[in-house]
């Protein structure tokens, strides 16, 4: 085996020990996920993912390593992003507690097997289109304008989303959960639940967040035989992250105000790298430094100005200080 093929055989070997402890030890059915196991879950996930970064240093070289930790930044920053519509979504239907863990599992896998998808395709384009970089590089400059310049109050409204009203029209459904299975005998007629509803919509919208992650991807990673393997393990690493994010964020929405703006930046910077490729060639560690010093900046500063508000909340109008 050459060295790209054994870093896939480590990689692989890791995911399925750590998905067996996942499934064994961390998603037994009905059992609530608190703020400290969620923390212990997170921990687990991005040691995982350091870990196979320091495994990738040693044996193919610096360069390689940066390359994926850059990656894999990248899409954790915007998998947060991700989890604010998720949480939405579980609000929006309702969703028992006892199920929130074995719902985003499901939808986390299913989300797994579209980028793999998705990856896939993005490869063969580049390799048989090299310019449709240039076509990436455009896309992720205009989202992350999109992006930086949205209002802060938008709201998701879930009633509008397209892969709802796809299911709405084309399968009966029921608002019962029926005990979190994916379906259910009404009058003797097979209904799917929201349950079943929950799980494809947290997939399909990982998709879209996919749109820009995954080019983005593309831009940090040099044209070398380790660039799929980077790009996929890195991609998978950040969605496998996603669960314990959820329940670690899923109370504290309103502290990362600005993480946006700092993805925004960061979309852009890409985009640019890539369309000025050919006249700018940018280090691997500057990437990473503007990955890090971009969503570093924004969570602290929302953190700041969010605890800055709630003390401005706190005080009562018009008694002196």
């Amino acid at each position: 085996m050459n060295q790209e093929q054994i870093s896939y055989v480590v990689f692989g070997a890791a995911l399925i020990i750590a998905l067996i402890f996942d499934l064994g030890l961390l998603s037994k059915k009905h059992a609530h996920v608190t703020i400290k196991k969620a923390i212990y879950q997170t921990i687990f996930w991005v040691g995982l993912a350091s870990s196979f970064f320091i495994f990738l240093w040693f044996r193919d070289g610096h360069n390689i390593a940066l390359e994926y930790i850059s990656a894999y930044l990248m899409e954790w920053s915007l998998s947060i992003d991700n989890i604010f519509v998720f949480i939405l979504i579980f609000s929006f239907f309702n969703v028992n507690k006892d199920y929130y863990a074995r719902v985003l599992l499901a939808g986390i896998l299913m989300a797994i097997v579209f980028r793999i998808i998705f990856i896939a395709v993005g490869i063969v384009l580049v390799e048989k289109f090299e310019w449709i970089l240039y076509i990436f590089g455009a896309i992720l400059i205009y989202s992350g304008i999109k992006i930086f310049s949205a209002k802060g109050d938008e709201v998701v409204d879930i009633e509008k989303n397209r892969v709802y009203k796809v299911l709405k029209r084309f399968l009966p459904l029921t608002s019962e959960d029926n005990n979190g299975k994916l379906t259910a005998r009404i009058n003797g007629k097979r209904f799917y639940t929201s349950v079943f509803v929950v799980i494809v919509m947290l997939a399909t919208t990982d998709i879209v967040f996919a749109l820009d992650s995954i080019p983005a991807v593309f831009a940090i990673v040099s044209d070398t035989p380790y660039r799929d393997m980077i790009i996929y393990t890195s991609n998978i690493f950040a969605v496998l992250g996603l669960r314990s994010l959820f329940f670690l964020l899923q109370g504290a929405i309103n502290k990362f105000a600005h993480l946006q703006q700092g993805i925004a930046v960061v979309l852009i910077f890409i985009g640019l790298k890539m369309l000025l490729e050919h006249f700018i060639k940018v280090p691997v560690y500057i990437s990473l430094i503007v990955i890090l010093v971009c969503i570093a900046g924004s969570i602290i500063y929302s953190i700041s100005t969010s605890e800055r508000d709630s003390q401005e909340e706190i005080k009562v109008p018009g008694k002196p200080e």
